[in-house]
């Protein structure tokens, strides 16, 4: 294992401090690893609140600010925060208008995420709700969840939600929203190589040179099949095929993003991108807004996932709106 770090047990608090230098506009509690806005949420402002797992950046983290989240909850690597954690963030980020915690469907971050909602209601009063997200086509049960995982729609969700609720839309129309965006999405990912987790000190599976893994999840959890290693233009339509065959996307327009997992260089996201843009134009889907790059990863992970969204005029100018974090920025 070659990685720049001191020691393989103090990688996330030391990765905090980091963030912490880096972006003195943000507040961390390193106590408890969660990452604040450096300004308290407004009065009335719905507060945003996600989490899970590092070794994803910039989710979550880096999606904390104008825009997007008011908080963000971090786990170990690829371990769900506590309860405590979340309730924490709750507790800290509500104005009074509620909170909105947004979570990825893996069985721990389900399990917390619903603790920490019911601590928070009954110790501090705090109204909560939440949104599960399911958008991975891949698999309908996985190592780690029941139905699909939760991956890249999690990053356009928090997105659109979060300019809605910069907006002073109440929680109740806010959380229809993230369902809504929720229901209109779909991911696929797949792997050339595997992770490794800096505790275990070696690639979490083992994928032979001269073959790949459709599907794979976001923790290097198994996919749908694993397959000789194929050019880009196959290796697009083996992920675009199952999301146009699970949701028809040719009915509106739609935001496509092409995500990197961590060990893929941009020129090859970019070339990639180009192939599924070829296969979304044939098949009749119009993209009015595309995002390339490393949003949602797996540490060291190369591969790629693709995921569309069906938008319409309201989605399209939420995401258009302006947007200031760490991670994603634009419009400010």
């Amino acid at each position: 294992m070659k990685k720049l770090i001191n020691a393989p047990e103090a990688v996330l608090a030391e990765a905090l401090v980091g963030i912490a230098a880096a972006h003195p506009e943000l507040n961390v509690d390193h106590d408890n690893r969660i990452i604040y806005r450096g300004s308290p949420t407004r009065a009335g402002k719905v507060a945003l609140i996600s989490g899970g797992g590092s070794g994803h950046e910039p989710l979550h983290g880096g999606f904390v600010g104008l825009g997007m989240l008011d908080a963000a909850c971090a786990g170990e690597i690829f371990t769900s925060p506590t309860p405590d954690q979340m309730q924490e963030a709750t507790r800290v980020a509500d104005s009074g208008a509620g909170v909105l915690h947004i979570v990825k469907n893996y069985t721990g971050d389900v399990m917390n995420f619903e603790m920490a909602a019911e601590l928070a209601e009954a110790e501090t009063g705090v109204k909560v709700a939440s949104v599960v997200i399911n958008d991975d086509v891949a698999v309908e049960d996985s190592t780690w969840t029941a139905g699909r995982r939760g991956v890249g729609l999690t990053v356009l969700l928090e997105k659109i939600v979060g300019a809605a609720a910069e907006e002073g839309r109440d929680l109740e129309a806010v959380t229809a929203l993230a369902n809504r965006v929720n229901d209109n999405g779909r991911s696929m990912g797949m792997a050339l190589t595997s992770c490794t987790v800096p505790s275990a000190g070696k690639p979490t599976f083992d994928l032979p040179d001269d073959m790949m893994e459709i599907g794979v999840g976001i923790h290097g959890e198994p996919g749908r099949h694993r397959v000789a290693l194929a050019p880009a233009a196959s290796i697009a339509q083996q992920l675009v095929d199952p999301i146009l065959a699970d949701l028809d996307f040719t009915q509106g327009p739609v935001i496509a993003m092409l995500n990197g997992m961590g060990g893929s260089p941009l020129i090859e996201l970019y070339l990639m991108y180009g192939e599924v843009a070829k296969l979304l134009e044939k098949a009749g889907v119009t993209v009015a807004r595309s995002l390339v790059g490393n949003y949602i990863t797996s540490l060291d992970m190369a591969g790629c996932s693709v995921t569309l969204l069906r938008a319409d005029d309201e989605l399209l100018g939420l995401w258009d709106a302006p947007v200031n974090t760490s991670g994603l920025r634009w419009g400010v």
